[in-house]
């Protein structure tokens, strides 16, 4: 029985840990997207456009979910933060889910 306890709890580690992660990705990708659109594009290089290319393709498809029924105010754009809240409930309910089982 412990060793079940135990494999659970280490599951649930790591998605909590996949889903910190995943959640830091999002910020990062809100914060280079203000700062382009502040002006402080980088001069063109390779790594800047792998990066940049990484994490559009890393949080875009998840963005879009969400750009469905965000509404847009003023122009801002509201999917980040209920893409963060949305990872934050699911945080909570499943790995709490798997953790008292």
């Amino acid at each position: 029985m412990t060793v079940l306890a135990s494999a659970r709890t280490e599951v649930a580690n790591y998605l909590s840990t996949v889903i910190y992660v995943y959640t830091l990705i999002i910020v990062v990708y809100i914060v280079v997207n203000l700062l382009f659109a502040a002006g402080m594009r980088p001069p063109y290089s390779r790594t800047t456009d792998r990066v940049l290319g990484f994490l559009r393709d890393v949080c875009e498809p998840f963005l879009r979910i969400f750009r469905r029924w965000a509404p847009r105010l003023g122009g801002m754009d509201f999917s980040p933060v209920l893409a963060i809240i949305t990872l934050y409930v699911i945080n909570l309910v499943v790995v709490q889910g798997i953790i008292h089982g």
